[in-house]
């Protein structure tokens, strides 16, 4: 996140002393990734952010897989999956291999009895349905349908909801999540042809300081165990911070489509990017003005990736029996393209109000037990062009 920021107070020079109004000292912490050469924040707490009265039970929390090495494109009906009152066990792995896990929560209730840290992962929450704040010890960010939260790993939060429903595409990468660096200069500034800006961004506003001794609850996620601990403070008890690792949220519908007289390839449609995926948001466009022109993405081999679609709202103008909350796994080793159908009927149009989230990942995906029970087990044979064939087998 090549982004300065700062809230509340800190001394004029790091590492120095930065006493308290009522006397005695506020305690830094280094906040970084990568060791020492990622990107950090300093912060300043109230106690020391090391003291721990109790480590609890640790549940296992790895992924239940059902087919490890597949070739068969999937749909998942993705608002199939159950809402929970509780936001960690509300979320259910669907897609996932060594490097990210995807996900799919229905939470319910807003997460008020504990706070949660994912030591292992960047966490990317896309908002479907819902509005609320996500509380963090760097401060408070408002969220509403749309919006991507990109929490870094380490980060002490909690999730507050208005409402009861509630859903969210997740994937946690064990890879830091960045905006693409084909749209960012040496100095790590958004460019003038990049599908947004740095004034798009959601920072986070609000630090609340809270002084408090006692004992809280902290959920920590490391090694794929959910660890239970009791801090002795508050974890929200920073006075001030600046830096450059922190959470961040972007609204979907900021993203600025990138469009030529013949159709793009998914690239341009890309949002965040790590070392093993990346991520891509299909958003309402003009299609493509060549007077030949054919709109509907022409059929493509997944031979290096596969290929994940999370669809939002509207009409996904190369997909038939499509509708929100639907995944889409297209996997490597096989070509995939528009239903048919589509192709022909994409030509004239001069527009679409899709609405997606894409994620291709270097490796394959694994299948979960989660994902096979909201598999509608048929969607592979969606391309053959006698709709009979379709009810064979």
């Amino acid at each position: 996140m090549p982004i300065y920021h700062k809230l509340g107070k800190f001394p004029p020079k790091r590492h120095t002393q930065f006493e308290k109004p009522s006397g005695g000292l506020y305690y830094e912490q280094l906040f970084g990734t990568i060791g020492f050469d990622g990107m950090s924040s300093l912060l300043y707490h109230v106690h020391r952010p090391t003291q721990v009265k109790e480590i609890g039970e640790a549940i296992d929390m790895s992924p239940k897989i059902a087919e490890a090495k597949h070739i068969k494109s999937r749909k998942l009906i993705g608002f199939d999956v159950a809402p929970k009152d509780d936001f960690l066990e509300s979320r259910e792995p669907m897609l996932v291999n060594n490097d990210v896990q995807i996900g799919l929560a229905a939470p319910k209730k807003s997460m008020t009895e504990y706070f949660y840290k994912n030591s292992d992962a960047d966490e990317m929450l896309f908002i479907h349905k819902g509005t609320g704040t996500l509380k963090t010890f760097l401060g408070n960010i408002p969220f509403e349908y749309g919006d991507y939260l990109i929490i870094p790993r380490g980060m002490i939060y909690q999730i507050e909801f208005d409402t009861e429903e509630n859903r969210i595409l997740y994937a946690e990468s064990f890879h830091p999540i960045y905006t693409p660096k084909r749209y960012r200069n040496w100095f790590g500034q958004l460019l003038e042809h990049s599908p947004f800006c740095e004034r798009d961004y959601k920072l986070p506003q609000d630090l609340q300081t809270h002084d408090e001794k006692g004992e809280f609850l902290m959920k920590i996620k490391k090694q794929g165990m959910l660890h239970h601990l009791v801090y002795a403070t508050h974890p929200f008890d920073v006075v001030g911070w600046d830096g450059y690792n922190y959470p961040y949220g972007f609204s979907i519908h900021n993203f600025e489509p990138i469009t030529g007289r013949v159709h793009q390839p998914p690239p341009v449609h890309q949002t965040f990017e790590t070392s093993a995926f990346v991520i891509c948001s299909f958003c309402p466009r003009l299609y493509d003005y060549h007077p030949k022109s054919i709109p509907a993405p022409y059929n493509h081999s997944n031979i290096d990736s596969d290929e994940m679609l999370y669809y939002v709202d509207g009409d996904f103008m190369s997909r038939t029996g499509i509708g929100p909350g639907y995944i889409s796994l297209h996997p490597a080793g096989i070509p995939h393209g528009p239903h048919p159908g589509t192709y022909e009927a994409s030509i004239g149009k001069t527009k679409t109000e899709e609405l997606a989230v894409m994620i291709d990942t270097f490796k394959p995906l694994q299948l979960t037990e989660n994902a096979m029970k909201i598999d509608d087990g048929k969607y592979y044979k969606s391309w053959l062009e006698d709709p009979s064939d379709s009810q064979k087998g």
